[in-house]
């Protein structure tokens, strides 16, 4: 369906064209003024593993008081989740101002794995307080790591990429933390890319984020491919793993009341 990206990502190559802006200082940039996060829409995806249907995921984004939250779920279906139950839940709540994460719940249900998963973004005290159970044996942990004054989470960051000026060539650099050391995540913005799904065909851009270690390392190589317009959608999201390649693709936009 979109052999030009297979091409075009062993390439790694982005079009000759006029540089592009890049920001290779790791740092979180705030909105621009009159900037508007998608609220009240929810973004729908179907979940490919190699070619087989294997889950519907969920995305969406609503003012909570002075905060934005990002709530997300994946759910496996049908063959797939007869072999490999998953049962995902991710809260994320971040400072619309300045993109700052202050915190992010998950409940995670995957196989044998059952853990209840919360992470506080203290920026007074640099620190990053994960608690968490596993609601199987019952034990919990808490620990502690620094975080520099403003970091994202892995929820919050996807929102965080569609802010910048996503032009082929471009870098991008900024701190994310999923409850351990801090990372810097960096953020290639590769080419442009026609992209069809079940909600239609878009104009993409396509980037690329990757870092040394932690959660983005842990999940293979990453691509997500922006509508290349204002609403900048999430398209589709693609997760290369030691298991199989993970594919998200649009099914629809939900259109729902802002609360």
């Amino acid at each position: 369906m979109d052999s030009g990206w297979s091409r075009a990502a062993q390439q790694q190559t982005a079009p000759a064209q006029a540089p592009a802006e890049s920001d290779t200082a790791p740092r979180i940039r705030p909105p621009q003024a009159g900037y508007r996060f998608p609220d009240g829409h929810a973004w729908i995806y179907s979940v490919e593993w190699r070619i087989f249907p294997a889950g519907m995921a969920t995305l969406r984004t609503d003012a909570a008081g002075a905060e934005r939250r990002v709530t997300a779920s994946v759910d496996s279906v049908g063959a797939a989740a007869l072999l490999y139950r998953v049962r995902d839940r991710f809260e994320s709540f971040f400072d619309p101002a300045t993109f700052c994460s202050h915190h992010i719940a998950k409940h995670t249900e995957e196989g044998s794995r059952r853990l209840e998963t919360s992470i506080r973004f203290d920026s007074a005290r640099q620190k990053a307080v994960l608690e968490e159970q596993n609601l199987r044996s019952g034990q919990s942990k808490r620990t502690e790591h620094e975080i520099p004054g403003c970091v994202t989470d892995v929820l919050s960051a996807l929102y965080y990429l569609r802010t910048l000026p996503l032009e082929p060539g471009a870098v991008f650099m900024f701190p994310l933390n999923d409850g351990s050391r801090t990372v810097e995540v960096t953020a290639r913005v590769e080419a442009r890319e026609e992209i069809r799904t079940a909600a239609g065909t878009f104009s993409t851009v396509r980037v690329r984020p990757e870092a040394p270690e932690g959660t983005v390392r842990s999940h293979g190589q990453i691509w997500i491919w922006y509508s290349d317009d204002e609403q900048r959608i999430p398209v589709q999201m693609r997760a290369r793993l030691f298991f199989g390649t993970l594919t998200f693709r649009l099914e629809r936009v939900e259109s729902k009341p802002v609360s």
